[in-house]
C-alpha cells in the first residue's frame, strides 16, 4: 500500500511536470538491498545487507526462491555501513562462473573474495568456494566502501572508505602505505589471489602500494563506469557540508588525488600536511547539506534505449533526502549542468544498477523495493507527428495540443499553428506538445526556394544496424547521381552531417561520438529523395 499511495503521488505531479522521472516498482520483499548487479544475461542480482544474493527477474518482478549466495554466517553487519556491500561479476562469467564480493566480517574488517558458480546449477552459487583477495583491518565501523566494478580495461576496481569515525583521524587518505581512503586496480586473472597490473601508477614508487589506483577519498559509496566511454564516476561522501562527485576520464592514467582530508569538495577542510590546491583533483561538482541532504549515492551515465530523455546523464541522488539528479556536460568545456529529476519520498536509497541492456534500477533500503527509474515522457509519450507539404504549405493532422515549427531545428517565432507556409529554404520539422508536456518531432521536410524543382522519384536507401551504437552503414540500390548529398539531422532538425556522395553507392559513419536518440538519414540527388529513420543507442 505504502508503494501505491507514493506512484500516485507521483503521477499527480507528473501532469504539471514537476518531475522527469518515475520510480516504476520491480519487485518488493528484499532485506536491506545495498546492490544490483547483472552477469551478462537476463538477471538482476540483488544484494542484502546480511550477506546474501537473490535473483530477480526484472521482466515479471520474480524473486528465485532459492537464495544464489548466503554467506551470512561470515559477514558482519551490526553497524549501518557493515555487511555484504558490492557485487562484480567476472566480464567472463558466463564462462568461468566467478564474481566478486566486498564484506565486512564479524570482525569489523573489510574482505574482497572470488566466489564461484556452482557447476551443477546456474543459479546458485558455492559459498564454499571463497578465494580472499584483499583482508583490510577497519578501525572504526563506518566509511567501508564497498563497492567493486570490472573496468572496461578488464581489471577490478575497489573502492575503499577512510576507515571512518570523523575527519579521518589518523588521514589515512592521503596515507600513501594504506589501502583506506583509495581507490584500488586489481588484476584478478593472474598472480596469487591477484596480480598488479602493470599501468597502475604507483609501481614504480616504493613508497606507495602497488594496488592504488587513486588517492584521497573519504567513502565513495558508490562508482561506476560510463559503457559507452569508459569513464569513471565516483559519489563520494562528505563530512559536514559538501557532498561531491568525482570523474576520472578513461584516457586516465590514474594517480589522482581527490584530496580529502585536505578538502571536503572545494572547501578545506584539514589542511594540516597539505600541499598545494593545484596537487590534488577537484571534483566536478559538489551539492551542500542544506535541505536535509546529508549523503551521495553515486549512481551511473544513464546509456539504455528507453529513457531517451535520461540519455548521457550521471543519474545519482541524496540517500536522505531521496531527490534524484541529473548531471550533464554544460556548453563550455568543464562544465556542468545539474538538473533535478524528481523527489521521492525517502525510502534511503542505497545503490544503483544496470542491467545488460543499460537500463538502471535503484534499491530502497529502508522499503527493500527495486524500483527501475523510466523517464515520464517514456510512458506518457506524444505521437510522432505527420507532416504533408503542398507546394510551400507544411501541415498536420496530428493532435497537440501545442505545436511549434522548427527552421533547421530553431523554433520560428510564432509559428505555433498546425500548418505554415515557408518562405526559406532549409529543413522543417513539426515539435508537438501533448497535455503530459511530453513532446515529439517529425521527420524534416527540406523545401527549396533557390528555383531548383525538386523531383519525386526517390532512390532506394538502406541502413544498418538500426539501431546502430557504434557504425553506421548506408546503402542506396545503385550508384547515385553525381549530385548527391548525404544529410543526417537528430530529432530536433538540426544538422549532424553533410557530405556529397560523388556517385557512391555506400559508405559507413561513425557513430559512437553522437547522443543517443532517433536521427534523420536523407540522400537527395536529380533522382530524387530518400530517407530513414535510425536510431542511436
Amino acid at each position: 500500500m505504502r508503494f501505491f499511495t507514493l506512484f500516485t503521488i507521483l503521477l499527480s505531479a507528473f501532469c504539471l511536470r514537476a518531475q522527469t522521472v518515475v520510480l516504476s516498482q520491480v519487485a518488493t520483499g528484499f532485506s536491506d538491498p545495498t546492490d544490483i548487479a547483472h552477469a551478462g544475461d537476463g538477471r538482476l542480482f540483488i544484494v542484502e545487507k546480511a550477506g546474501r544474493i537473490k535473483i530477480l527477474d526484472p521482466a515479471t518482478g520474480a524473486i528465485n526462491p532459492t537464495v544464489f549466495l548466503n554467506i551470512s554466517a561470515i559477514v558482519g553487519d551490526n553497524g549501518s555501513e557493515q555487511g555484504l556491500l558490492g557485487l562484480a561479476f567476472h566480464p567472463d562469467y558466463a564462462a568461468n562462473g566467478y564474481f566478486f564480493v566486498n564484506y565486512t566480517n564479524t570482525s569489523g574488517d573489510t574482505r574482497v573474495s572470488r566466489f564461484s558458480r556452482s557447476a551443477n546449477n546456474p543459479d546458485v552459487a558455492d559459498a564454499n568456494s571463497e578465494l580472499v583477495l584483499l583482508s583490510i583491518d577497519q578501525p572504526y565501523s563506518n566509511h567501508n566502501g564497498g563497492c567493486v566494478k570490472f573496468g572496461p580495461d578488464g581489471y577490478l576496481y575497489v573502492g575503499m572508505g577512510d576507515g571512518g569515525s570523523a575527519g579521518d583521524p589518523q588521514n589515512l587518505s592521503q596515507n600513501p602505505t594504506s589501502f583506506l581512503g583509495k581507490m584500488l586496480r586489481l588484476d584478478v586473472d593472474n598472480g596469487t589471489p591477484y596480480g598488479i597490473p602493470p599501468s597502475n601508477p604507483f609501481v614504480s614508487d616504493p613508497n606507495t602500494a602497488d594496488e592504488i589506483w587513486a588517492v584521497g577519498l573519504r567513502n565513495p559509496w558508490r562508482f561506476s563506469f560510463d559503457r559507452q566511454t569508459g569513464d569513471l564516476w565516483m559519489g563520494d561522501v562528505g563530512q559536514n557540508q559538501w557532498e561531491e562527485i568525482d570523474m576520472q576520464p578513461a584516457a586516465s592514467t590514474g594517480g589522482e588525488n581527490y584530496g580529502w582530508r585536505c578538502y571536503e569538495g572545494n572547501v578545506t577542510y584539514n589542511n594540516n600536511g597539505c600541499g598545494p590546491v593545484g596537487n590534488y583533483t577537484a571534483p566536478v561538482f559538489v551539492y551542500s547539506h542544506g535541505n536535509s541532504n546529508c549523503s551521495i549515492t553515486g549512481g551511473f551515465v544513464y546509456r539504455g534505449a528507453q529513457e531517451a530523455n535520461l540519455a548521457g546523464m550521471y543519474i545519482y541522488c541524496d540517500y536522505c533526502t531521496g531527490i534524484f539528479w541529473g548531471l550533464k556536460p554544460g556548453g563550455a568545456p568543464n562544465t556542468w549542468n545539474n538538473v533535478q529529476l524528481g523527489n521521492f519520498a525517502n525510502y534511503n536509497f542505497a545503490a544503483y544498477g544496470e542491467d545488460a541492456a543499460g537500463e538502471l534500477y535503484a534499491a530502497g533500503l529502508s522499503d527493500g523495493v527495486i524500483y527501475r527509474v523510466r523517464d515520464f515522457c517514456s510512458l506518457n509519450p506524444a505521437t510522432v507527428p505527420v507532416v504533408t507539404a503542398n507546394g510551400n504549405v507544411l501541415a498536420t493532422a496530428s493532435a497537440g495540443p501545442d505545436f511549434q515549427w522548427l527552421l533547421d531545428g530553431q523554433p520560428i517565432a510564432g509559428a505555433t499553428g498546425t500548418s505554415y507556409t515557408a518562405t526559406a529554404t532549409g529543413t522543417y520539422s513539426l515539435q508537438i506538445t501533448n497535455a503530459n508536456g511530453c513532446s515529439a518531432v517529425s521527420d524534416t521536410v527540406f523545401l527549396d526556394f533557390t528555383g531548383v524543382p525538386m523531383p519525386t522519384a526517390p532512390e532506394l536507401l538502406a541502413v544498418f544496424p538500426n539501431p546502430t551504437e557504434g557504425l553506421l552503414h548506408i546503402r542506396l540500390s545503385a550508384q547515385t547521381a553525381p549530385d548527391a548529398v548525404l544529410r543526417v539531422c537528430d530529432a530536433m532538425g538540426r544538422t549532424v552531417l553533410v557530405e556529397a556522395l560523388s556517385g557512391r553507392s555506400a559508405l559507413s559513419l561513425q557513430t559512437g561520438a553522437w547522443p543517443a536518440g532517433m536521427y534523420h538519414v536523407e540522400v537527395r540527388s536529380s533522382n530524387g529523395v530518400s530517407a530513414q529513420r535510425v536510431l542511436k543507442r
